[in-house]
Order: C-alpha cells, then structure tokens, then sequence
C-alpha cells in the first residue's frame, strides 16, 4: 500500500493472520489495521501476534464482531474504514458484503461458494465501491493466470478459440500415507464442500455443470505423479466469460495418488444423506491430521491450433513452499491466498472501479505482476520472485 489506508479484516483465522502480518510488512506505508472477531479473545490475540511478528511500528485494533446486528463500535470502524477484506467463512460473505454495501467501503472475499458469490454480485450491482470476489489462490490467482494465458495464446497465434483451458491447484503436505493420503492443510469444511457441490466447466464451447470428483485423471508436474478430479468454484467466473471461446474448461483439485479412490470409498458408504457435506466432513477428521508443514502446487495450461492448424500447448507450474514473513513463518496456503485478497485490496484503492470486478475482468498484468503477487508467486511467465 502506498497510502495510510484503514483496512477492516473480518476474521481472525490463519488467512486473516497472513494478511495482517503481510500488510505490516510489505506495505510501503504501514496502513492502520482493524481486526473483527465474533470471538473478541481471539482478535485480541491476533492483533498481538502480528505485532509482536512484525518488524515495523503497525497500529492494529481488535473489535468484537457481532453475529446480528452492528454494535456503536462496530458502526465507528465501518464509518472510518476504506476496505473490508472477508476472510470468514463463505456462509458468511453475503452479510459482510452488505455491511461494506451500507458503509460504502471497497469489498473482498475469499470464498469458492457459488450460491453466496451469486447473492453478492445481486446486492452489489448498484454499489458505488468495488466487489471483488474470490480472490483466493483457487478461485482466484489461477483464474487470472489462466486467462492471461488465454489471452497471450489467442494474440500469438492469431486465432480467437481453443482446444482447451486448464486450471489445477492442490494445497498438499509433503508426505502422505495410507489409506488416505492427505493432511488438512485449510478447512476441513472447505474440503468437504468442494468434493460434493457441483462444478461449473466448459463442454463443447457451452457451460455446464459437472457432479463433483466425476473425472479422475492423472498428471505429472515437475517430475511428480499427482491425481485429479473436479472440484467446485476453483473455475470463478472464467466459465461464463469464455464461453463460445474455448472447448473444454475446467477446474481440478490436485492431490496424492490414492487419495480420491478414498474419499469415494467414503462417499459410496454413507449413500446421499441430507447432510452429506458434514457426514463426509466428519469421516475425514475422524482420521486425517491437520498438518503445519504444506506446499502449493499450481498448474494452468491452454492447447489449441495456431492458425496454420499445428496442435500448440502452453504451460506454467509453480511449487510454493512455506515462507518466512518478519518474524513469522507462514504456510504456503497462508501467503498464497493473503497475498492475492491484498493484490485485490490495492487495486481497488488505488483505482476503483465501481461494483463486482471477478476475475476474468482483472488486469492481469497489474495483478500477476502486483506488490503482494510477486513476493508469493514469482512473476507470471515463472520467472522468481
């Protein structure tokens, strides 16, 4: 940030816990923080921790926020703040996006959530400040990497449609044993979520929607043997945006081999319940770990015919590992997705534009090349950081 700006975070979990530090760190000048939590204790204890972590003077206030209503304190910093960054849970969005609606401050989310992303792009087609929604690491930060990568290839080649438009991400530990193959690096809800709402794609030039986990594959990245499978909302607005443009387009989540053949296991043997995303939420923390150390692996490719017919791929994969961050260390899930709520935040102080920007509208190359971009995930064409 290159302005004193106030910024309200709501929240007080680990992406809440990067953004601040991150913000106190690399911002050019220190910005005042205003951290909100149902759980006052717990945003008291945040607003320590970064300052305790962080290696320059920063002004942060913890505030309790209420779970209906707005308190006198709540109105005071919602009056005063210039940005509200969401970083509850998705269940939550449409509430914080209304109160940033009411006090006319800019708005960014997080959450893959399709229903409540929808309900929000409703409520802020009138707004006089900016909307930015999921813009996380996926949805997010791989939505306008893959559409810039459209974008170049469509320019290069001299063509306007495609084969194909890839978008993988998987938050994985660095090991992974059986029968599950997997550690909880995020929520647990999340994951339960993703795996059993529906996906949004591109068949044939047209959109449509696909059941979840309903197209294993296999890919190496880097020497590495990763399993795939569809998952919901990594594929953000890109779906709507380029239709009629490209044949097949979708999202998949990546993880260690093994480890869908499991849940499906699980799936298969609870049937379809009415609370199917809890049930399966229970059978994975009933025994999958939470574990600290994670990596990121990335991967967006397009394919198609230049204009003379010859068959044409481009690629771009990135491996992001834990980093240090002042006195802190950060996991990799935590600066990835920090990182881009912020690139967010900064585009829209420094030149808003109006109402619900999603990512195929992005500027990707203001974006992928941002201030808080480039630290986490190098430059866009792979080059370091």
């Amino acid at each position: 940030m290159k302005k004193q700006y106030k910024i309200i975070i709501a929240g007080a979990g680990g992406i809440a816990e990067a953004a601040g530090l991150l913000l106190a760190e690399w911002s050019e000048v220190t910005p005042s923080i205003f951290i909100g939590n149902r759980t006052l204790s717990r945003a008291q204890h945040l607003a320590g921790w970064i300052e305790e972590g962080a290696t320059k003077p920063c002004s942060i206030r913890p505030f309790q926020l209420a779970s209906e209503g707005i308190t006198a304190e709540m109105e005071a910093i919602l009056r005063q703040g210039d940005v509200l960054l969401d970083c509850l849970p998705g269940s939550l969005a449409p509430r914080m996006a209304q109160l940033a609606k009411d006090f006319q401050l800019h708005y960014a989310n997080l959450t893959e959530y399709v229903a409540e992303t929808n309900a929000i792009k409703a409520l802020a087609t009138d707004a006089t400040t900016s909307f930015v929604l999921q813009t996380g690491l996926a949805p997010g930060y791989i939505n306008v990497l893959a559409n810039q990568l459209f974008q170049q290839f469509c320019m290069d080649f001299g063509v306007e449609k495609v084969d194909k438009l890839e978008m993988k991400v998987g938050a994985l530990t660095d090991h992974a044993v059986a029968p599950h193959f997997y550690g909880f690096t995020w929520s647990p809800a999340g994951v339960a979520t993703e795996y059993l709402k529906d996906a949004i794609a591109l068949r044939d030039y047209k959109k449509t929607t696909l059941p979840s986990l309903s197209e294993k594959g296999a890919i190496i990245i880097d020497g590495i043997a990763y399993e795939e499978d569809l998952t919901s909302g990594g594929a953000a607005d890109l779906p709507d945006a380029l239709a009629g443009k490209v044949c097949s387009l979708d999202y998949k989540t990546l993880r260690h081999p093994g480890h869908y053949d499991w849940i499906n296991a699980q799936l298969s043997s609870t049937g379809n319940p009415p609370n199917a995303i809890a049930s399966l939420q229970n059978k994975m923390e009933a025994i999958i770990p939470h574990i600290e150390n994670d990596r990121i692996i990335l991967y967006a490719a397009v394919e198609g015919r230049d204009a003379a017919g010859t068959l044409r791929r481009r690629e771009i994969a990135k491996r992001i590992l834990p980093m240090t961050v002042g006195k802190r260390s950060l996991r990799a899930i935590q600066t990835t997705t920090a990182a881009a709520l912020l690139q967010s935040a900064q585009i829209m102080l420094e030149s808003p534009p109006a109402g619900v920007l999603l990512q195929s509208r992005m500027d990707p190359e203001r974006f992928l090349n941002g201030d808080f971009i480039v630290p986490v995930y190098g430059r866009a064409d792979g080059s370091g950081r």
